[in-house]
């Protein structure tokens, strides 16, 4: 066998996989992907060395695989697997999350110990055991978190002050709780083993919370000297300029510069304005999009009556689109997706909605999770272009069919944040697509698609702000008011995000262009002979790619034709 080979692929496909979900199980369990529920990582400085001398290993041996010498199969295997480990180096290497203590998903490690350890899926003896273990280690991790925020500050790298304030909300709220209704014993356990769980809430009052009000305690400390909100971008801090252009190239898996980037976003902001105006008129008799704008946040007939209405709203979006999808797609046997909603700890830094995948072993469907406090705050005409975005046909449909791809390498069947680009381009084109599809129920809840694709446009204009031009917060946030319909309170959430996860939130509107650039392209290349159906089925048909890569299979494709 050759170093070549498909199998040699596959090998360094295994080990980048077993690397990847050993360094970040909590990501592993999110993802569903079983085998690492009853590990946390080691988030030490120590062992960020570590897994970034495996993975640049890694990257050596796969960059030494000649490409002559394998099918296109093995060609897209290769640039996949490229693209997947010098992203996962960049985030380990460059490590911004240290920078940026908070309440994010995703990059907060203490809230992604909230939002994973009770997803695990408990079937049997072993899982629960596994499920202990993690919660007899969560101390000792939770330490590791405090000192590396603690070097980091010593080096220059302070977090941002409505960072840390986040993340002493966040740690307060679960605090407050009776330890019976503790967010992490809130699982359910198989038959014969509910004393597992006297066990684990032994283990949250004697050892967990202690170590959380340790944490509370050090990042309290860090108040004083945490950046403010004129400094919020990561350029503030040593090496966040270079960690963000590297983070842009991380989640567009393109070359664009922020600048680019931030012209883009311009560009695109003044295109929706002929949208708004035509749409507007039908809905509201308005076509001044400043005039829509405070129509749409100032109604209050506008506005939810009930969590309950919320839950109905997305549910009964989501049979639309199932009822749909079998003339728009190929067909495609997923689990279901439910809807669930956000716990309302998680309520004041949460975004309005997001997807969790289902599990490997069957035993937990896909979740459309949604926010459902304050229900008078929360625009009607936003959830159905939410739910089209998280479930069918965006997240559920492309995350989901990708785990039912038996013969794709574990490490591209369960993708998410590791390729932001395809999977929340894919999302966003779901929305549009949601209206090719005739599923929006009518012209008010279409102004929602756009005042979403208004916010995407946004994304791109304050990340590279705030993150590369030096803007504030407070700049940021105005900007973003001025040129969406949402609240004053999900702007400062969303600003919020963009600051503790820098470059994500371009990924959806430079993911989104490109999958219309490569339809439109194909479509005028094969007129009559254009299939949506098969075009959906190409780009869903692998799992999750980096655009170039993408690129390449549509116009492999579109010449097969």
């Amino acid at each position: 066998m050759t170093a070549s080979s498909p199998a040699h692929l596959a090998d360094l496909g295994a080990e980048y996989f077993a690397v990847q979900h050993s360094s970040d199980p909590l990501n592993a369990t999110l993802l569903g992907v079983t085998g690492f529920d009853d590990q946390l990582g080691d988030p030490s400085r120590a062992g960020s060395t570590r897994v970034a001398a495996a993975l640049r290993d890694i990257a050596a041996r796969v960059e030494a695989v000649p490409t002559g010498d394998l099918d296109p199969a093995g060609r897209t295997e290769r640039d996949v697997l490229r693209w997947l480990v010098e992203g996962t180096l960049t985030d380990v290497e460059h490590a911004l999350w240290e920078t940026n203590a908070s309440a994010g998903g995703y990059v907060s490690p203490q809230s992604l110990v909230f939002q994973a350890i009770p997803t695990a899926p408990l079937t049997d003896d072993a899982t629960v055991a596994g499920w202990l273990s993690r919660l007899r280690a969560l101390p000792d991790y939770l330490d590791a978190v405090r000192l590396r925020y603690r070097e980091a500050a010593v080096d220059g790298r302070t977090p941002t002050r409505v960072g840390v304030r986040q993340a002493l909300a966040q740690l307060d709220g679960h605090l407050d709780r009776a330890v019976t209704d503790d967010v992490l014993l809130s699982v359910r356990l198989p038959a014969g083993l509910d004393a597992a769980r006297d066990i684990a809430a032994a283990l949250v009052e004697d050892s967990v919370r202690p170590a959380l009000r340790r944490l509370a305690g050090d990042l309290t400390d860090l108040l004083p000297i945490a950046r403010d909100d004129a400094r919020v971008g990561v350029s503030w801090v040593p090496g966040g300029a270079d960690g963000y252009r590297a983070a842009v190239r991380r989640h567009t898996t393109t070359d664009l510069t922020p600048e680019q980037i931030h012209e883009i976003g311009l560009s695109t902001l003044d295109e929706l304005a002929g949208e708004w105006a035509e749409i507007g008129g039908r809905a509201l008799g308005v076509t001044d999009v400043p005039s829509i704008l405070a129509r749409l946040r100032e109604d209050p007939g506008l506005r939810f009556d009930s969590s309950a209405a919320i839950v109905r709203c997305v549910e009964e979006a989501l049979v639309r689109a199932e009822t749909a999808r079998s003339q728009w797609f190929p067909p495609l046997a997923i689990p279901d997706c439910v809807v669930e909603e956000i716990d309302p700890v998680e309520a004041e830094n949460a975004p309005l909605a997001y997807y969790r995948p289902p599990s490997a072993d069957g035993s937990r469907p896909g979740a459309h999770c949604v926010l459902t406090t304050a229900p008078d705050s929360r625009f009607t005409y936003e959830y159905e272009a939410l739910a089209f975005h998280e479930s069918v046909p965006g997240h559920h449909l492309s995350i989901a069919s990708a785990q039912t791809l038996s013969w794709l390498p574990d490490h591209r069947r369960y993708i998410d944040a590791q390729l932001c680009v395809y999977v929340e381009g894919w999302g966003l084109y779901s929305e549009r697509l949601a209206d090719e599809m005739g599923l929006y129920s009518s012209d008010l809840t279409r102004l929602g698609m756009l005042s979403f694709d208004s916010l995407r446009a946004c994304r791109l204009v304050v990340d590279t702000g705030m993150h590369a031009l030096g803007w504030s917060r407070e700049r940021a946030a105005t900007f973003m008011w001025e040129h969406t319909a949402t609240t004053r309170a999900n702007v400062d959430n969303e600003i919020d995000r963009y600051i503790s996860w820098p470059g994500q939130a371009l990924s959806y509107m430079i993911g989104r262009r490109e999958i219309v650039r490569l339809r439109r392209r194909a479509q005028e290349q094969l007129g009559a002979r254009f299939d949506v159906r098969e075009f959906h089925g190409v780009v869903l048909g692998q799992g999750a790619l980096p655009l170039p890569v993408l690129d390449d299979l549509v116009s492999a494709w579109t010449a097969a034709h």
